[in-house]
């Protein structure tokens, strides 16, 4: 799966995320679905996790699509 680096800015500061493709699609459809810009929702997903940025990513993005299943 190929992995791709996006810069986003987190509270004025840019930053590189990489994530595998398929991710940043669900990112993009949570952001659509609150009425927010991707980097909007990566900083709210910022504000909130303890540890590594790609991985609190990578886990709001899966319990949304299981949030959205179930």
């Amino acid at each position: 799966m190929t992995l791709r680096k996006r810069s986003v800015l987190i509270a004025g500061h840019p930053t590189s995320v990489t994530l595998e493709e398929p991710f940043w699609e669900t990112l993009k459809d949570m952001a659509a679905s609150r009425d927010l810009s991707v980097n909007a929702l990566v900083e709210e997903i910022d504000g909130h996790r303890d540890g590594n940025l790609s991985s609190a990513l990578r886990v709001a993005a899966l319990l949304w699509v299981k949030g959205r299943a179930g």
